[in-house]
């Protein structure tokens, strides 16, 4: 094979490559001397069919398996030999007017990974901010909780059902007088006001006391999903029980067992734990965006645009997303394109970080497990409906994309980690006020995108969607699947709708690979004969 090198400019690499027409008829020759015993043909015995005939019958088909494995071989040589790292699959063009009995020219065009010599280790200090949780947070975090579990008491009989009561209730649903499936209930808890039954039939009960009976007439929508019930108006004979209000829920020992626990002091425990779970998250977020700042400050050498082109496409898609949902989109969408240049710094700044941490992860033989791996696609798998879990590991396994994507974050955070260990950390102790100020003071970028999907759109399968309530107008819907969500980033979800105009360099989520890549397999080319 005859390599000319077309291009060298930075990063940026081109190659020609001719692969001889005898190769190529050698490969044919011998892929059809490996099929001949398999081939059947009427009038020769099982392994007996000349190769000629063979060659006749499949030789289009074996030409061009064998152009795309000679292209694929080539391109790994190519790796191999002039040892380049692709930052990203190759562009890859068979030469026009190839045909059977020709050499095949290739033009390979793509960018490399910068050398990079790792960053030392040494010598790194942060500060980790921490915050004790106080007994008022815990009783705060019990109140709330309290708050959410509603409990009911009887009102007097000549209380009149009003909003954000609950009436207790017997109903049966009839059209043109005869009963149909499933509009039959008793003792039935319904809260006046909160939507769960179809149009007007919460509205009619207004006011109802106990041992009222009522017939109101409601319209099922048109778009109801039972097909025999949409459209149609129909009457319900409704009794009620009872009416309710809401009553104050004491926190007690009782209230703590009706949660499935032991006792109230093992609630305040387990939420503690939680408060202190959450605080450490905030203090690691902290302490990471000091780490990243230092990283970045004290390197700046070129990357791959076509990397820097793909993060951009990430953190514009989703500030265009969260523009649309803004209250006034059209100024969100001004705002952010006045800041395109900003944002686009950005994405390579995280180019940047990613290909640092993984130079210290190689450095310093920071590796993902097979174990780890395992347990990551098992809690990923998950995420999806028990019929797509198979579709999910099947993925993983046979998609190298999707594999690595899946297992960046952890390779990430397993690589902070050892820097973490490595630094001179200082401990301060500060309230959460100071801690959320001290994050919101570093953030000079933009909030931080959601990863790529790990997988193509006809291959990812649908996870589970949440379930509605039963016996309400909800729960007659079709169960829809709730989108797949993207790889979780490595620490920071933004949770504003707006991009700031303040942008935060903390929120890098730099794209860390466990190793990059020595070569690429070339996507396969139509040999034309």
């Amino acid at each position: 094979m005859k390599i000319e090198e077309t291009t060298n400019e930075g990063l940026r690499r081109a190659y020609k490559l001719t692969i001889p027409a005898k190769d190529i008829d050698a490969a044919v020759s011998a892929e059809v001397k490996k099929i001949a015993p398999q081939v059947r043909m009427p009038g020769f015995r099982p392994g007996k069919v000349p190769a000629n005939l063979v060659k006749k019958m499949h030789g289009e088909a074996i030409h061009g398996q064998v152009v795309n494995e000679q292209i694929t071989g080539a391109i790994d040589s190519l790796m191999r030999d002039k040892k380049l790292r692709p930052a990203m699959q190759p562009r890859v063009e068979l030469g026009e007017g190839y045909e059977e009995g020709k050499d095949a020219t290739l033009t390979v065009d793509l960018e490399i990974l910068p050398e990079v010599e790792a960053p030392s280790t040494d010598g790194i200090k942060l500060e980790k901010l921490t915050v004790p949780v106080s007994d008022a947070e815990v009783d705060e975090a019990v109140g709330n909780i309290a708050g959410q579990q509603k409990s009911w008491k009887d009102a007097p009989k000549t209380k009149k059902a009003a909003d954000g009561d609950q009436i207790v209730i017997d109903f049966t649903g009839s059209i043109d007088g005869v009963e149909f499936e499933g509009g039959k209930a008793e003792e039935a808890p319904l809260v006046i006001g909160s939507g769960r039954f179809i149009p007007g039939f919460e509205e009619q009960l207004t006011g109802v006391k106990a041992g009222d009976d009522k017939t109101i007439t409601v319209s099922f929508p048109k778009d109801y999903p039972a097909k025999e019930l949409a459209g149609k108006d129909a009457q319900f004979a409704v009794h009620v029980h009872k009416v309710q209000v809401e009553d104050e829920t004491k926190v007690d020992e009782d209230f703590a067992k009706s949660l499935g626990l032991e006792s109230l002091e093992q609630l305040r425990g387990l939420l503690k734990g939680q408060l202190e779970q959450e605080l450490a998250g905030l203090t690691r977020t902290a302490m990471k965006r000091q780490l990243l700042d230092t990283l970045a400050s004290g390197h700046d050498f070129a990357v791959p645009q076509g990397m820097v082109d793909a993060e951009f496409e990430q953190i514009w898609a989703q500030l265009q997303q969260e523009a649309a949902q803004d209250a006034d989109p059209a100024a969100a969408l001004k705002e952010i394109e006045s800041e395109k240049d900003e944002y686009r710094s950005i994405a390579e700044r995280r180019v940047r970080l990613g290909l640092l941490l993984s130079e210290i992860g190689q450095a310093n033989g920071v590796q993902v497990t097979q174990q780890e791996m395992s347990m990551l696609i098992q809690q990923a798998a998950q995420q999806y409906r028990p019929e797509d879990r198979d579709r999910f590991m099947e993925l993983i396994r046979t998609n190298d994309m999707a594999a690595a994507q899946l297992r960046a974050p952890l390779y990430e955070d397993k690589v902070v980690d050892f820097l973490f260990d490595k630094a001179d950390v200082s401990e301060r102790e500060v309230t959460r006020e100071e801690l959320q100020a001290a994050i919101e003071a570093e953030e000079t970028t933009a909030p931080a995108p959601a990863k790529k999907k790990a997988s193509a759109k006809k291959d990812a399968p649908k996870k589970d969607a949440p379930k509605k309530d039963a016996g309400s107008d909800e729960a007659a819907k079709p169960k829809k699947a709730a989108p797949k969500e993207e790889a979780a980033p490595a620490e920071d979800k933004p949770a504003a709708k707006k991009a700031p105009a303040k942008k935060s360099a903390a929120k890098d989520e730099p794209a860390a690979k466990e190793a990059p890549a020595k070569k690429a397999p070339a996507k396969k080319v139509a040999a034309k004969k």
